[in-house]
């Protein structure tokens, strides 16, 4: 899954507008402007697509956290320069404050059953023996399974 995809999909989750998704890079200390956010929702093959950078994307997931759980005391976490799956999976579930249990009823929504001990293994460290890669199946499941739970009339 690209930058994009995932903040398209974040975005419509979460029904947010320009505003607030101006508001939550904000969160994070970083501006941007309304035509940025535009041209990165903008369809691939649009002339004013836009790629989102893992740097703003993880700035967007920092601020979605300051948003959903409040700011930390203190300067901000530094946003990374490279992402992967299993970051932002890890982002988006500190985010919502989900437990384990949670992340699987989600997961469950998108009909994709997965055990405790699979899942755990996204959230640990890339260097722990029981380390897996999260897969874009795993985060598109997982991000379907959000729009299930957070948008269900749709």
């Amino acid at each position: 899954m690209n930058n994009n995809d995932i903040l398209r999909r974040i975005r419509y989750i979460f029904d947010f507008n320009d505003s607030k998704m101006i508001a939550i890079f904000g969160l994070a200390d970083h501006q941007v402007t309304r035509e940025q956010i535009s041209d990165w929702l903008k369809k691939d093959d649009d002339p004013e697509f836009k790629e989102c950078s893992d740097t703003e994307l993880a700035i967007f997931l920092n601020g979605l956290i300051n948003d959903k759980r409040g700011e930390k005391e203190g300067p901000q976490s530094e946003p990374e320069e490279s992402l992967t799956n299993n970051i932002i999976f890890k982002k988006l579930k500190i985010a919502l404050n989900l437990k384990t249990r949670d992340v699987l009823e989600i997961m469950n929504l998108a009909n994709l059953c997965i055990s405790k001990h699979e899942l755990s293994a996204f959230f640990r460290r890339p260097d722990h023996k029981h380390y897996r890669d999260c897969q874009n199946q795993i985060l598109r499941n997982f991000l379907k399974g959000m729009q299930l739970k957070y948008r269900p009339n749709l």
